[in-house]
Parts: C-alpha cells; sequence; structure tokens
C-alpha cells in the first residue's frame, strides 16, 4: 500500500508540474497564434506581453486586455486635445477650438464604444463587441474630417499620430474577436 500512496503522489505531482509549465507554455503560444490572425503582429504581440494578466488569459481574456489598451488610447488623446492642445490655441481662432473641442468628443466617443465591446465581451456578444471596436475605430475619421471643413486648417501630425495608433489597436482588437468565431 506505501507504495501506491507514493505512486498516486508521484503522479498527482508531475501532473500538477506539467499542466502549470504546459499553461504558461501554452500561453505564450496562444499570444502568439492569436496575434499571428491580427493586422498588426509585432504591436500585438508586445500589447499583451506588457500586461501580466495576458499569460493567465484565453484568448477572450487577450481581446479584453487589447480593448484595454485602446481605451487608454482614447484616455490619453481625448486629455491631450482637451487641456495641452486646447490651452496652446489663441483665443481669439474660435474655429481651431471648436475643432479641438470636437475632436477630444470623438476620443470621449471612441472610449465609450470600446467600454461597451468590454461589455458585449463579458456577455460573450461577439458581433455587438465587434461592432463597438469598429465605432471607435472610425471616430478618429471624424476628427479628421473636422479639420477638413475648414479651409486653412491642418490637421496637426501629433493627432495623426495618436489617430493611426488607435485605428492599429482597433484592427488587433477585430482580429482577436475574430478568432472568437462569433
Amino acid at each position: 500500500m506505501g507504495i501506491s500512496w507514493f505512486m498516486l503522489f508521484f503522479i498527482l505531482f508531475f501532473s500538477s508540474f506539467n499542466q502549470t509549465y504546459s499553461a504558461n507554455v501554452g500561453n505564450s503560444d496562444l499570444i502568439q497564434q492569436t496575434c499571428k490572425n491580427t493586422k498588426y503582429y509585432e504591436l500585438c504581440v508586445s500589447s499583451l506581453k506588457s500586461d501580466s494578466s495576458s499569460q493567465r488569459a484565453d484568448t477572450k481574456g487577450l481581446a479584453l486586455i487589447m480593448v484595454k489598451v485602446g481605451m487608454a488610447n482614447a484616455t490619453a488623446t481625448n486629455s491631450y486635445l482637451s487641456s495641452q492642445m486646447l490651452k496652446s490655441v489663441t483665443n481669439n481662432d474660435t474655429v481651431m477650438k471648436k475643432v479641438v473641442r470636437e475632436c477630444a468628443d470623438k476620443y470621449g466617443f471612441a472610449y465609450d464604444s470600446l467600454k461597451k465591446s468590454v461589455e458585449d465581451l463579458g456577455a460573450e456578444m461577439y458581433d455587438y463587441a465587434y461592432l463597438h471596436v469598429m465605432a471607435a475605430e472610425d471616430y478618429p475619421n471624424a476628427c479628421r474630417d473636422a479639420f477638413k471643413r475648414y479651409p486653412g486648417l491642418v490637421y496637426p501630425p501629433e493627432i495623426a499620430v495618436r489617430e493611426d495608433g488607435l485605428k492599429r489597436i482597433c484592427d488587433v482588437v477585430l482580429g482577436i474577436i475574430d478568432n472568437l468565431g462569433f
């Protein structure tokens, strides 16, 4: 009987060790496999690996992590436009102030859409999550269009870079949601 208890302990110990090891290696593989199905592989891998919770996440969890990256981007851009950029506009340039405020609002709407996608992912309503991420990806276009409406206004390169960043993040999220098979 002593040998069978020892064998049982041995089997359980190594089975548990192997599952833990496989989960860690497997999740690194899951990140890479998931990111291969996105438009921006390097952005996907670096963003997910920088979040420690990604090592324990499934595909839906990886999507949620990337959505939160997008939310942070939208919030940072909204803050940049609302404070730093708006303060740099002269008081008599009412058109520019109006356009900058409109852009800040659009990034606020992008944040709201991403937040709704978090709720949708949690409820496994992947088609709605996909639509909300697509909306978030499109809001920066409305900002760019606001500048185009007024001849003489130049779309600031700082906003263009932030716009591109949010669009890339949203593209990654959309690729991950595609993996969820909605």
